[in-house]
């Protein structure tokens, strides 16, 4: 069977190769209309938690609809808590969508921890070089000249 994004809805509602409406329907509509994304946030949870074919809608319609990436950075954590692997398709663009809408620096420094461990600013140099998304909050959280690796104890001598 193709992957969920190669799969194209029929006239009926239905996606080749499924034998269940998609939900891109009337739910996808209703969810769009949600003035912040919670609504979007908690399909996202029951899509998780029962069956993922319907998260490459949710994810986008997410990424449409969160104004500050507030659920967007939720998303991403608590997909990467349930199941690293099997929702990375959908953590990335998450990340990415979370990066580009808080501009106030809010909600992604919660995703250094949760996505790339409690190590991660032992491991920063490392990861600066390996993972843009990382390199992209890290950079936005602790700008050149406020690196808090750079911070030492010296001068309490």
């Amino acid at each position: 069977m193709p992957p969920i994004s190669a799969r194209q809805p029929r006239r009926d509602g239905f996606l080749h190769g499924l034998n269940r409406p998609f939900i891109m329907n009337d739910t996808i509509k209703s969810l769009g209309r949600n003035p912040d994304g919670m609504a979007v946030y908690e399909a996202i949870v029951n899509c998780a938690s029962s069956d993922a074919r319907d998260m490459d809608a949710l994810v986008s319609l997410l990424t449409s609809v969160d104004t500050t990436g507030q659920f967007l950075a939720s998303s991403a954590r608590y997909l990467c808590a349930v199941d690293r692997e099997a929702f990375a398709p959908w953590i990335t663009p998450l990340i990415e969508g979370a990066i580009d809408k808080d501009r106030e620096r809010r909600y992604i420094g919660s995703l250094l921890e949760a996505i790339w461990g409690p190590d991660c600013l032992a491991r920063a140099d490392e990861l600066r070089f390996s993972d843009n998304n990382f390199r992209r909050i890290y950079k936005r959280i602790y700008p050149a000249g406020h690196d808090i690796r750079l911070v030492t104890h010296d001068n309490d001598k």
